[in-house]
This record gives C-alpha cells, structure tokens and sequence, in this order.
C-alpha cells in the first residue's frame, strides 16, 4: 500500500528535509521518496491537509488506561485510538490497572491487546508486588517480556532500602526506575497546593517539600547505587533545581512534566472542579514559570500528558473524596502551543523514545514511517465535543489551545 503526503513542512532536526515543505512518497510502511511535487505513478493514496506540517511520532512516557480491571474507565483500544488521533505514535502504559501489571503474563496480556494497533503500546511495569511498595516485583521477566521501565503509578517509595536495591538490581540488564516523588507523611490529608489558593478554599494544603524532600532522597540514592532513575511529573520550583544539580554533578537522572503542570495553575480550583484535582497538585504561577525554565533549558527530559482517565463516579463528588487524574491526549499539542515554541514542544514529545529504548525514526528516505501530523496554526477553545476518551475528566475545558492535530502515519496505517 502506498501513500503520498503532499506539501508538507518538516520539523525534525535529525532529517535532512528540517523546515522544507516536501511531498513523501511511503510504500509498505517506509519512506521510499522525499521531494517536491512527486509523481503518483503507484496510484497512491493522497494526504493534502491546510497547513500540513509533520514531525517524528510524538511518544507520551504516562498513560493510564484501565485495562484490565477498569475497562469503564478506558479500553486498550480506544485508548489507543485516542491517542492516534492526539497525534502519538507510542506511549508508554503505566501498570494502575486491575490487578496491577507486576508479572510477564500481565505484560503479555496488555502487548497482545494492542496488536495491530497503529498506535504502539510499551508497557511499564510495577516496581513492587500489587504497587503496595513491600516487595520487589519480577522486573527481569518482565523486562524479558517486553517491560521498558518499572515504577508504582503516583505511589512514592517510602522504603529508601527497597529503592536502593532496586536501582543496583535493574543496572545487570539495563533497566529503569521510575520513583514518583511525594513524602506521604508530609503530604497527610492534603488535597491541594499549599498555599493561598488552598487557605481561601479551605483545603487542606500539600506543600511543596512533600515533592523535594523525596526527590533529594532519591538523589542521594542514585549517587550511591549508580544506574539511572526517572523522576516523573515534577511540579515545583526547587525540584527542578535539584534535578539541575543533581545533572551537574554527572548522575544519570531523568525527569518530566505533565502538560497541566505547564499551562495551569491552582486557580484553576476556584470552583472546586475536581476536574483539576491531580497528583501532584497544581502549583503556583512561580513553579510553573520555573517548569518552563527547566523545558527551555533541557533541565526537564520530556513532557508527558499524564492521561489518566476517571469515572465519572469518582471525579463529581466533594473535592475531598474525589480522585486524582486528568485525561490528556486530546489537549496536550494545543495547550503546549500556549506556552513553549512549536520545535521545543515537539523536542521534549519525541526525546523520551531514545530514554525508554524506542527506536527513534527520522523523516528521511530509507527510514520507517513514524509520523505525526498537525498545524501549529489556529485558535480554539476545548469542548467536550473534543474528547474522544471514554471518561471525560479533563482539566482542560473551556481552556483556549492552539493548533491542530490532524492525526498519525505509523505502522503502516495512516490515521487521521
């Protein structure tokens, strides 16, 4: 099957095509030709969209998906659908399903579900038996299976020993931990950024030490066991000047940001819309200044969605009781576009592949075929008619975003 994608404009500084607008000739899933108004002598299928511009197929290091367990909340499929159409070419499954993805048949269960999809799926899986943070899980069956990194989702470790050893295990095969960043104790009943925001509302505050202790922990456990470690969907200003230091002094540490943490902040809690109850919580104006900071000056490895979706059960109830999580994909290029420059966006949303051990794609000839294609032009406020997950919790609503994605090329399928 052959596809031509016409006029479009490069954004890849690895391909020798970087900011040309070219045709691209694709036979069987690989590009076979680059060039400007390229015959179509294999009867090829035509892509001609407004404004077209394409990049290597975007990679999310955090999706949450609810299958097995919470298949109401989000399916495989869909969910790989979804993600197609948000543009991601591979995302990496986190293991906060039911039961928990802590052995190799539970890694073989989500691989297989995803077969076929043009979307691909790269399981992570738990760091801990059941994600309870007791014992250590199978990590070197599972990575045999096919596991690309092992952390419990949204769940610090409270025990530095466990911590310790796994990050000397993992370094025989190469793997990565994932150690989320949130002291329990310190953290306690808090719903909500400790600050003024909270007080007005009477929330119970989560300070932001709750965040940089955990992560000065970590480091300090790093640069004793060596190996590396992913500090996912930091939130505060001083975590990123940790992280810096800690980059300096030559430790293989790795981190990223969630979208929401970048573009929102706890005002957007004025109207307790658990819609915008995530983990860790939204910051203030200066954190997320000082996240940006961090994109800009390539202190922050990736940006993630974090696309975790919720019942609507659990999410429109007092804020409280209600869950955390916001569903992403949909929103995540639109609302990046408010706030960072289009090449750093699609930077930080194709680096995490060469982390996670995913073979990174150039647009040139020769290579396989894994694209993303959108227009950074356009403005648009986000709907409900938007979303195309199951669940539909997110923080982005009524939110004004930028762009558009049109879809992906990837697989051999072409999505739009």
């Amino acid at each position: 099957m052959s596809t031509i994608i016409r006029e479009a404009k490069i954004i890849d500084s690895e391909s020798p095509f970087h900011n040309q607008t070219v045709d691209i000739l694709i036979v069987d899933g690989s590009i076979k030709k680059i060039g400007t108004s390229l015959p179509n002598t294999e009867n090829a299928e035509e892509v001609k969209l407004d404004n077209l511009h394409i990049s290597q197929g975007w990679f999310d290091s955090s999706v949450s998906l609810g299958e097995p367990g919470f298949e109401d909340r989000e399916t495989i499929a869909n969910g790989l659908n979804v993600a197609a159409k948000s543009g991601f070419t591979a995302i990496a499954l986190q293991p906060n399903s039911y039961p928990i993805i802590d052995n190799q048949s539970q890694i073989n269960f989500v691989k297989n579900k995803a077969n076929g999809f043009a979307t691909e799926l790269f399981p992570i899986g738990a760091l801990t038996k059941g994600s309870e943070g007791k014992d250590m899980a199978e990590l070197f069956d599972m990575k045999n299976a096919g596991a690309v990194a092992f952390g419990d989702y949204n769940k610090s470790m409270d025990n530095a020993n466990l911590l310790k050893i796994a990050l000397q295990y993992v370094q025989d095969f190469d793997g990565l931990v994932i150690a989320f960043a949130q002291d329990s104790n310190i953290k306690g009943n808090g719903v909500a950024n400790e600050g003024i925001v909270s007080t007005r509302l009477g929330l119970k505050g989560i300070p932001n030490l709750a965040e940089e202790l955990q992560i000065a922990r970590n480091l300090f456990l790093l640069e004793y066991t060596g190996g590396k470690l992913h500090i996912p969907t930091i939130s505060t200003a001083k975590s990123v000047a940790l992280i810096k230091e800690a980059k300096a002094k030559g430790l293989n540490v790795i981190c990223s940001v969630a979208v929401h943490h970048l573009v929102l902040t706890d005002e957007k809690l004025e109207n307790f819309d658990t819609r915008c109850k995530v983990s860790p919580p939204l910051r203030t104006e200066t954190d997320r200044q000082a996240l940006i900071t961090g994109i800009l000056d390539n202190t922050i490895d990736m940006i993630t969605t974090d696309h975790n979706p919720i019942d609507i059960e659990h999410k429109k109830m007092e804020f409280d009781l209600a869950k955390n999580g916001t569903i992403g994909l949909e929103s995540a290029f639109g609302a990046l576009l408010t706030v960072l420059p289009l090449e750093k966006v699609i930077e930080k949303m194709t680096s995490g592949k060469t982390i996670f051990g995913i073979e990174k794609q150039a647009i040139a000839e020769g290579k396989i075929a894994n694209i993303s294609l959108f227009n950074p032009e356009g403005k648009s406020i986000f709907t409900n008619e938007n979303i195309l997950s199951k669940s539909k919790n997110s923080a982005f609503l009524g939110t004004e975003l930028k762009g558009k994605v049109y879809g992906i090329y990837n697989q051999g399928k072409l999505v739009l």
